[in-house]
């Protein structure tokens, strides 16, 4: 029998007439095996390797079938960096075959598949290229069992198919080296794509880490969406020490005030008020069933509904509420996802709670309207917000994109899908103005963002367990969402048991504009960067001779961050046009932004294209898009490769709209 042998797990790679050998098999010196697959890759929505099945050898020595013991040694101990004695006492080993410590680097192989008497045996072994980032959604792999997140979902998927060896016995019931052979090889698994985009996760983690660790914070959820999508770009869960976990899906808490909107939009779309309606907010307290609800603002007295929401009244919600039965409450926060799983599709997930009208009390409707006597977890509210952010429907939220074989073909695709519409696109909007409000003149000032126009909801609510509220204890949230007028991404922040401060506006709204803030710097976080352009100064700006009129102008922020020094800090790079950051913070005319020269650009091909895709293809390339329909692209005018100025119009008519059209 020759030496440096190269086995896979119990099997020599050799595929050889599978009846004869699984007939050897009966024999006593033969037992059938399963050979264990490659496990397939989980990678982010651009191709960035999340979690992979590297390989790797363990290495081991058959004492008698060495030439030259001491020279074995020395290359063993040198090539494998084990301690001397410990490779000495296998080289120097009575016994027909010893096992070395540790799984060794696929180097190994060059330098030791020729050796006699040492053998290599391949293993495959589960890494995560990026580190800690996002293990609690991934989940692990620990003996070839999948636990927790992507892995365990999709472990049908990643898993593989089992092979089939015949495994050669010596006398002792040890396999013998060379001679198995295989029957069947196994498949390896399939690739899992997901939404995530890595650069945000990361942007994410980095800055609820500094959240946490600036407010003596427990822990806490930071999620971002796409609300056109429901895709997930981003979930950050941080519990003590741990980033090995998933609370912004498992844990509910009580929302409190970032509710509010919630209730407000439900009295919108019922015919039940309307944000100019006045209620009295008294002294800044009133009681209900006798409970006392207290607003902590200084602003009391006679309000508009969107008065109230701004400021955070929770008298004045309450009160609003009313007049809303306790079906029509009910199935209000039902419809936005609330009291039921979400979809996403991963174990452990929790539908928080949400009582049936028939276990309500008399206090119930004032307690819901303002978050209390209900528990969600951060992904559902992120959801909810998405909501108001797309004009009213409540999307599934998508974490995989598509599923691959092992030689990266695509097998299966998951489509955004709407669950239901939940308020009208005219309801969506004025919601989403009140928030606007809320952020420029109410409880969320400090997630304001420049000349952005950002919606959002700050929340504190008391900390629940034990069937009782914890003294000193508080969650503290913000969900907000931006550019407020074509909204790109929902970002949603909490913070446990924040130490000091612990209002909502105060600790989390500043993370959610940090949060927002990063991911505009992000060279290619999945934001359409015309829109803040266009957002920002309302104006059409093509490429200029900054970047020799070859890309579109893409916002690319300095180290500065955004309104600490206006204007000061002039941005260049591959992808960006010249534009100070006083450009988005209002301080630029329209002539500070006009071209010297306009250049043409070349309209890319989208025909065959999902909708939304093809939308941000063209805005890459410095377009508007006027959509007519949705589904797949079946035309577009002008035609692909035709040469137009930046900022002009392409219409794209997808596969349902009528051929007349």
């Amino acid at each position: 029998m020759s030496g440096g042998l190269i086995v896979a797990r119990a099997a020599q790679v050799q595929v050889v007439q599978g009846p004869f050998w699984r007939e050897q098999a009966e024999n006593q010196h033969h037992t059938s095996v399963e050979i264990a697959a490659v496990r397939g890759s989980v990678l982010d929505r651009s191709g960035v390797e999340l979690a992979i099945s590297g390989e790797t050898f363990d290495v081991s020595v058959a004492p008698r079938e060495l030439r030259d013991v001491e020279a074995v040694t020395r290359l063993l101990v040198e090539t494998l960096g084990l301690d001397e004695q410990v490779v000495r006492a296998a080289t120097a080993s009575s016994k027909p075959w010893r096992l070395l410590p540790e799984a060794h680097p696929p180097s190994v192989r060059e330098v030791l598949e020729d050796v006699p008497g040492v053998y290599l045996e391949r293993e495959h072994r589960r890494f995560y290229p990026q580190g800690g980032l996002a293990r609690g959604l991934l989940g692990t792999v620990r003996g070839g069992e999948a636990s927790g997140g992507i892995e365990q979902a999709y472990d049908h998927v990643l898993q593989g198919v089992m092979g089939q060896a015949v495994l050669a016995t010596g006398p002792t019931g040890k396999s013998i080296p060379g001679e198995s052979v295989v029957v069947e090889r196994p498949r390896e698994g399939g690739q899992v794509v997901l939404t995530l985009d890595v650069d945000v996760q990361e942007i994410g983690r980095r800055v609820l880490t500094e959240a946490i660790q600036e407010t003596g914070a427990r822990g806490g959820e930071l999620v971002m969406t796409d609300p056109g999508t429901g895709d997930v770009l981003a979930m950050v869960s941080i519990q003590g020490e741990s980033t090995n976990v998933l609370s912004a899906i498992n844990t509910p808490y009580e929302p409190g005030s970032t509710l509010k909107p919630l209730t407000v939009a439900g009295l919108l779309q019922n015919g039940l008020a309307s944000l100019e309606d006045v209620f009295d907010t008294e002294s800044g307290s009133w009681t209900v069933e006798g409970r006392t609800i207290e607003d902590v603002n200084s602003e009391h007295g006679p309000m508009t509904l969107a008065r109230a929401l701004q400021i955070s009244s929770s008298v004045g919600v309450a009160k609003a509420a009313q007049v809303m039965s306790p079906a029509v409450q009910y199935e209000n926060l039902r419809d936005f996802g609330l009291g039921a799983l979400t979809g996403i599709g991963l174990p452990g997930e929790s539908r928080g709670k949400l009582r049936l009208p028939e276990d309500w009390s008399g206090q119930s409707p004032a307690s819901l309207a303002i978050g209390y006597e209900i528990s969600t977890t951060p992904l559902q509210m992120s959801m909810a917000y998405g909501v108001l952010a797309n004009g009213g429907m409540l999307m599934k939220p998508r974490l995989v994109k598509e599923i691959r074989d092992s030689n990266g073909k695509v097998t299966d695709q998951f489509p955004p899908r709407t669950v239901r519409r939940v308020v009208s696109p005219d309801v969506a909007r004025e919601v989403t103005d009140a928030l606007v409000g809320v952020v420029e003149d109410g409880t969320g000032t400090r997630a304001q963002l420049g000349a952005l126009k950002v919606a959002g909801k700050s929340g504190t609510s008391r900390a629940y367990s034990d069937s009782a509220y914890q003294a000193g204890k508080y969650f503290a949230s913000f969900v907000g969402f931006f550019p407020a007028e074509d909204p790109q991404l929902v970002v949603m922040v909490k913070l446990d048991h924040p130490q000091g401060s612990f209002y909502g506006g105060s600790v989390a709204a500043p993370v959610t504009r940090a949060t927002m803030e990063a991911v505009l710097a992000a060279r290619n976080a999945p934001i359409d960067r015309w829109v803040f352009v266009a957002r920002a100064q309302d104006l059409t700006v093509p490429p200029t001779k900054a970047n020799g009129g070859e890309l579109p102008l893409v916002v690319r922020f300095a180290e500065v961050r955004l309104g600490e020094n206006p204007g000061a800090t002039p941005m260049r790079g591959s992808n960006a046009s010249v534009l100070s950051e006083s450009a988005l913070l209002g301080d630029l005319s329209p002539a500070d932004l006009r071209p010297e020269d306009r250049t043409m650009a070349r309209v890319p091909d989208v025909v065959g294209l999902p909708v939304r895709t093809a939308a941000r293809r063209l805005h890459e390339a410095g377009l508007r898009v006027e959509l007519d329909g949705s589904g797949v692209v079946r035309k577009m005018v002008p035609e692909a490769g035709s040469m137009v100025i930046p900022g002009d119009t392409v219409r794209v008519a997808s596969a349902d709209e009528s051929e007349d059209d």
